[in-house]
């Protein structure tokens, strides 16, 4: 009998010992998101490149990134999500390497494509490994609501980090830092992850790879040009169009494939659906948080980079808290759409506050409060993406069902960077025009970028207010069940049924 008893705890131990690699590896991904954002100005200055230029440092690894997920799922699923996630680590771990030691722009841009590349492989690896390490519903929920608090918090991490690292220490240690992440995670993949099993006799969908990885590949690079070159301009709308047709293509082309890239029954279902739809919506709305509220505060408000990370802290640990508790409290009782709709309408809620912010705000007054809103607004969402996403799909599917969720968020993550720098932009020439007193004196272009800003969070207040219509009316109510419960099953049940 105690030998008996001993294996199960053996075998916890060793599960939530997988989590942690998972959890470290996942850190990673999300931190390198935007860690780098904040150490550009002084990678421009070291390395001499332009403007225009520093573009590319975050397109590269947006391009490789998004275009290549789904490829890299279906990957995982084929060849097995060990050696996947393994392979990973050390390639992101190596081009991060070169990153950091970079001569040059050309250097820089490479070593950011090829994370980007790497990434692809190990985000939907780490999800997936996660998907079918846990079985238990009460071990899945607390596993899932680490993933979940890593999710959301991470983003903000990464700007504490990168402003600490910048400030403290070089802009290459952005770039550095991963190959602690990398060892952690390597070292325990390496002797915790057991062999994982492969989709037997299955083939990779050639044409589902090339429509899809162009289709994604047309979308972020036109949403990158859109937000630097205009909407006006006939590259953008040619790179779009393209992008919108290849994707037309890829949809239709999965309903005939012998093996598709995206199996229908992974998205057809109503509740992963509505996890994919949500986490690209949120994408698009977050997005106005980080990056335009860093921006006020350090141009505006004149915070140095370690102190708008430090002033995000209160968001960050929100959003971890609120997703831990979300997925293992709330979703087994509620379900996700209660935590959509409410996570979405907290949002909201925390935009509209955010456009009382003016030229001389105090911090406790006017950002503490928003900060801790939009802070729980997060937890919740990311507190249901995962466990949603991956739900009732078959293990074979696991791998391309975690790449959804992050092409979801990669792609909605590139329609904001898009849209909410035109509309800044837009709403800060327009200011000026409204109040023409010859040369703009320094008072009046704060404004004017005030003006921007505050109407970003408009904007966003009405993108989560319309993703809490939408996607809480496709979400179904009441919990998720029991794993093997959902349409994902079906399939494999009536073939046995034709069988017998």
């Amino acid at each position: 009998m105690a030998a008996h008893s001993a294996a199960p705890a053996a075998g916890d131990r060793r599960r939530w010992l997988v989590l942690a690699v998972i959890a470290a590896a996942q850190l990673m991904v999300v931190l390198d998101l935007t860690v780098m954002n904040l150490a550009l100005p002084s990678a421009q200055r070291a390395l001499k490149f332009t403007a225009t230029d520093r573009q590319w440092v975050v397109t590269a690894y947006a391009l490789s990134f998004g275009g290549l997920l789904l490829f890299c799922g279906r990957l995982a699923d084929l060849i097995g999500r060990r050696v996947t996630f393994l392979t990973g680590l050390v390639g992101f771990a190596a081009a991060s390497a070169v990153g950091g030691a970079s001569v040059d722009f050309s250097m820089l841009v490479t070593a950011r494509a090829c994370q980007g590349v790497f990434g692809a492989l190990l985000a939907p690896s780490a999800l997936s490994l996660l998907a079918t390490t846990f079985k238990d519903p009460k071990e899945r929920a607390r596993a899932f609501g680490v993933y979940g608090a890593v999710a959301a918090a991470g983003g903000g991490l990464g700007l504490l980090l990168g402003g600490a690292l910048t400030s403290y220490l070089s802009w290459r240690w952005c770039m550095y830092v991963n190959l602690v992440f990398a060892a952690i995670a390597i070292t325990g993949g390496a002797l915790l992850v057991g062999r994982q099993g492969r989709t037997p006799g299955g083939r990779l969908d050639v044409p589902g790879v090339a429509a899809v990885s162009g289709g994604m590949f047309c979308l972020v690079y036109g949403f990158s040009h859109a937000a630097s070159h205009g909407w006006r301009t006939p590259s953008t709308w040619s790179l779009l169009a393209v992008g919108v047709v290849l994707l037309i293509v890829f949809a239709g082309w999965q309903t005939r494939a012998a093996q598709p890239l995206l199996p229908p029954r992974v998205v057809l279902d109503r509740n992963r659906a509505g996890a994919y739809l949500t986490v690209l919506i949120s994408g698009a709305g977050t997005f106005g948080v980080f990056l335009f509220l860093v921006y006020y505060m350090q141009v505006t408000l004149g915070y140095s980079a370690v102190a708008s990370g430090l002033a995000m802290l209160p968001m960050v640990a929100l959003s971890g808290t609120m997703a831990n508790v979300g997925n293992v409290k709330l979703m087994p009782w509620l379900g996700p759409r209660p935590m959509v709709i409410a996570g979405m309408s907290l949002n909201a809620a925390g935009m509209v506050w955010l456009t009382r912010i003016g030229a001389h705000s105090g911090y406790a007054s006017a950002l503490l409060g928003p900060l801790m809103v939009t802070g729980a607004g997060m937890g919740l969402i990311f507190g249901m993406i995962a466990a949603t996403g991956t739900f009732g799909v078959a293990p074979q599917d696991a791998g391309v069902a975690s790449a959804s969720i992050n092409t979801g968020q990669q792609l909605g993550g590139s329609i904001g960077t898009a849209l909410l720098n035109t509309i800044a932009a837009g709403a800060t020439t327009g200011y000026l025009a409204d109040h023409p007193h010859g040369r703009p004196t320094p008072g009046l272009v704060r404004l004017a970028a005030i003006h921007g800003y505050t109407t970003v969070f408009w904007w966003c207040a009405v993108i989560f207010a319309v993703g809490a219509v939408i996607c809480g009316a496709l979400l179904r109510p009441g919990p998720l069940g029991r794993p093997g419960d959902g349409p994902a099953q079906e399939p494999s049940r009536q073939a046995m049924a034709a069988r017998s």
